[in-house]
């Protein structure tokens, strides 16, 4: 029964910015981009020092991928191959549906550059019309003010 509970422990991905349940450099990376620590990841070459993968995080998400080596498209500039999956953060757990293959680990190098703060996030769609947006009240709750409507008006229905 121990040994059944191991195997299933085993096969679950668990993504943490500590590096999940057992951290090592083959493991998950996760960045969570917030309000105080926006975040671009880049992801160099350093045989050439160019960005192979860049992703300005949008503040409220999380970026989880990890690298599976052996697995890339070419044996010398891309052998192994990179899965990845951008969240609404926090998220433990889930598929990372993206993938690209990418150059061998010891010419690898993550960078994480932090931009200015604070960084609000992006207006969530679901709210755009809230009544309290200052946009979108009415002449009468303004400062400049307006007629406000008689009882048998609809408003605000």
């Amino acid at each position: 029964m121990a040994g059944l509970v191991v195997l299933s422990m085993a096969s679950c991905d668990s993504y943490s910015t500590k590096g999940g349940w057992l951290p090592s450099s083959n493991s998950t990376f996760t960045y969570i981009s917030t309000s105080s620590s926006p975040k671009t990841i880049r992801i160099i070459d350093t045989r050439d020092e160019e960005a192979f993968f860049t992703l300005r995080l949008p503040v409220g998400k999380q970026l989880t991928f990890r690298f599976l080596e052996g697995k890339g498209d070419d044996p010398i500039y891309t052998p192994d191959r990179m899965q990845w999956e951008i969240w609404d953060a926090p998220k433990k757990n889930g598929k990372l549906s993206n993938q690209l293959t990418v150059p061998p680990a010891a010419a690898r190098s993550i960078r994480v550059e932090l931009r200015p703060v604070p960084e609000w996030p992006e207006d969530d769609e679901r709210y755009r019309l809230r009544i309290d947006a200052e946009d979108d009240r009415p002449d009468h709750w303004t400062p400049q003010g307006g007629p406000i409507p008689d009882e048998s008006s609809t408003w605000p229905n």
